[in-house]
């Protein structure tokens, strides 16, 4: 797992270091994608409203299967 705050500082790829997830947030934006095999969680934000974005927070389940991600809606905060 990798965690970090904006995506587009990843580097190397996550796929030539063995990584599995990555966990980012900087755009704010609720998302839950697989691509070549990782698993890329942002999970929002939980804080104040921005930018009509939803308000949400993220788990992160790790299970025999693989890990299962679920995006939580919290409503409006304000």
């Amino acid at each position: 797992m990798y965690v970090l705050h904006d995506l587009r500082t990843l580097r190397p790829e996550p796929v030539s270091r063995g990584v599995d997830v990555v966990v980012c947030g900087h755009s704010h934006r609720p998302r839950i994608e697989t691509i070549r095999g990782v698993l890329y969680l942002n999970p929002g934000s939980a804080g104040p409203r921005r930018f009509n974005l939803p308000v949400t927070a993220a788990t992160l389940d790790l299970t025999a299967s693989g890990p299962r991600p679920t995006i939580h809606d919290l409503g409006s905060a304000t």
